[in-house]
């Protein structure tokens, strides 16, 4: 349970429903109205002299660049969800990544980046951090407490990403986060998978956590938003640099995304169920090699996913046994259910042939098979069932 503004302790689902909501100010008004906004007039000069206060920057709209009361609602509900201290939007989950990665780093600076990590953040410590003076390693994500040995006088941040990307390793971050406190870093991370229902971060030890509010929170594929909440510590400098680097959310889409957010939870039960049903149906088939899942029992991970989060959301992967690229691709073109796109945490079901063995350094990637990624949305899962079972009949035929 966590207390709300008023004081009052509330589960999350109640929290859900109620956070960032102030209907006595806004004619009684159940939802918060879009604010499209640039410009913000003061009364008079003593307004004027007293947002101009770096130590109010924060807390006193004085340009729309740093928020509107829309954008403020559903910074307010995730904070609150999390339990962190505040939150900031982004424009994307990838700006959310970045920012805090700027704010928290500086030329000779080290970082530990877990070596399972999404894609474009790979990227970004590469190309970008690099050229900035930032040395990057990447580490085994079950490494654990062993973490410590990898930490070096200059480390400041160590990032997570649990379950990992494309391979869903499961972290150990509460072992993680005490060795990296112990020796003066920071521990960030990207807790998409988990949502703010899911994987409670600040109770795990995390110092900063990461969305893309595009998937699960807004839900309904239709916007590109980030949210990073912070603990007391990390907020001004995190939010600092997301206002120098000029990152600003949409108010449209932050209204959006606070209306996915109310129904987060509903979502996600259907969400979990739909996925657990066909990932247990997957194990069964004599194509798959193995299903890449740590809510199922057999997975490696499943211990530490038990101890940790809250439930699980429906992206998982699948690794088949050993197939032409050319059988696969026929697999996933017989599909109807599912989409072949990028993203997830929509409403609609997604596939995605990957390929985890060119984004490793640290580790390497050793099965056989193609690897697919999968979200499991909405619809009926015996008709996503019967979807797959097509797919697998022209993989064979294909074969």
């Amino acid at each position: 349970m966590k207390e709300s503004a008023n004081g009052r302790r509330y589960r999350p689902d109640t929290l859900l429903t109620h956070l960032g909501r102030r209907p006595q100010a806004q004619m009684g008004a159940v939802n918060p109205p879009v604010y499209h906004a640039s410009t913000i007039l003061s009364a008079n000069m003593a307004e004027w002299e007293e947002k101009r206060d770096p130590k109010k920057r924060f807390d006193i709209v004085r340009y729309g660049l740093l928020g509107t009361p829309t954008t403020f609602a559903l910074e307010e509900a995730l904070a609150g969800l999390e339990g962190g201290y505040r939150a900031m939007l982004l424009p994307s989950g990838l700006a959310a990544i970045t920012a805090p990665l700027q704010a928290l780093l500086a030329a000779g600076d080290h970082l530990l980046m877990v070596d399972s990590c999404y894609g474009p953040t790979r990227t970004f410590c590469d190309h970008v951090l690099r050229r900035c003076g930032v040395e990057t390693t990447y580490y085994d994500p079950l490494l654990g407490e062993g973490i410590a040995r990898l930490i070096r006088p200059n480390t400041r941040v160590v990032f997570v990403e649990s379950p990992g990307s494309l391979t869903f390793e499961v972290q150990d971050v509460p072992a993680i986060a005490r060795e990296a406190h112990k020796l003066g870093a920071r521990v960030l991370m990207d807790n998409t998978w988990g949502t703010p229902l899911f994987f409670p971060s600040f109770a795990r030890g995390v110092d900063v956590s990461i969305h893309a509010g595009t998937k699960y929170i807004a839900g309904h594929s239709d916007l590109l938003l980030g949210a990073v909440i912070t603990n007391e510590e990390t907020f001004l400098p995190v939010r600092s640099m997301a206002a120098d680097l000029g990152h600003c959310a949409g108010p449209d889409d932050a209204y959006m995304a606070l209306r996915g957010l109310r129904t987060l939870s509903v979502r996600l039960e259907r969400h979990q169920r739909n996925g657990l049903k066909v990932a247990l149906w997957l194990q069964g088939r004599p194509e798959v090699q193995r299903v890449l899942y740590p809510a199922l029992p057999e997975d490696p991970g499943h211990a530490l996913w038990q101890r940790d989060f809250l439930g699980a959301t429906s992206l998982f992967g699948m690794v088949l046994k050993p197939a032409a690229k050319r059988a696969v691709f026929a697999m996933i073109d017989a599909l109807d259910l599912f989409g072949i796109g990028a993203s997830w945490g929509g409403f609609e079901s997604l596939i995605q042939f990957v390929r985890p063995e060119r984004l490793r350094s640290a580790t390497r990637w050793s099965e056989e098979g193609p690897t697919l990624r999968l979200h499991i949305g909405l619809e009926d899962p015996e008709d996503l069932i019967a979807d797959l079972e097509r797919g697998f009949a022209a993989l064979r035929q294909a074969g």
